[in-house]
């Protein structure tokens, strides 16, 4: 990934494009937290972290550099007339609050019902992925991901229920352990049938 690449704003904002920082500069930066704790970046323990770390954040936020229609352009027309739901369950989610950058975890359900076309199982997951990696709310990147597929595939309907733990909320501030936070959004036939939707939360809750 390219250092000199701009780093933009929320969409609705008008703000001028962020410079990405050099590699050397973010290590400052963890430098410079490292003291503020009250820790100091010489000692030998620490020393290294400020690379570790920005190894860490290149892996943690590769989905700012990944593109999800790109992921979903190759698509299959030959569905032998194939008309119902396409799911994935339990497909992983790691990510990063944007409030306090701490980190949540859970798992995504997406199911898309095809009109003409279909896509390859795995780049359901990876856009699932691309979202995850980068800074949001739980709520916007449900929304992301049903947009995605709403916009690449154009299907009938698209359900997506994400389900995770969030670490601000168990390691700081209330310190409730054992608390999920569900999210959901439904389009199309999903959001108008009611059977339908029924039909994929069985799924969700199956086993």
């Amino acid at each position: 990934m390219s250092r000199e690449r701009t780093l933009t704003g929320h969409a609705g904002l008008d703000l001028e494009p962020a410079k990405r920082p050099t590699r050397e500069e973010a290590m400052e930066a963890v430098r410079t937290l490292i003291a503020w704790s009250g820790d100091d970046p010489r000692r030998e323990g620490v020393i290294d972290t400020p690379k570790r770390v920005v190894d860490a954040y290149a892996e943690w936020f590769e989905g700012y550099a990944a593109d999800p229609a790109k992921e979903l352009s190759r698509t299959f027309e030959d569905v032998q007339g194939y008309d119902d739901i396409v799911m994935l369950r339990e497909i992983e989610v790691e990510s990063h609050c944007e409030h306090h950058m701490a980190p949540f975890l859970g798992k995504a359900y997406v199911a898309y019902m095809p009109t003409n076309r279909v896509v390859g199982i795995s780049k359901i997951a990876r856009v699932v992925e691309i979202f995850a990696r980068r800074l949001q709310t739980q709520e916007t990147m449900t929304q992301q991901i049903a947009d995605a597929i709403c916009d690449s595939l154009k299907p009938a309907g698209v359900a997506v229920l994400i389900d995770a733990a969030h670490q601000c909320m168990t390691t700081r501030g209330v310190h409730h352990r054992h608390v999920t936070t569900i999210t959901t959004q439904f389009r199309g036939v999903f959001k108008t049938d009611a059977t339908l939707r029924q039909r994929f939360l069985d799924f969700v809750n199956r086993g």
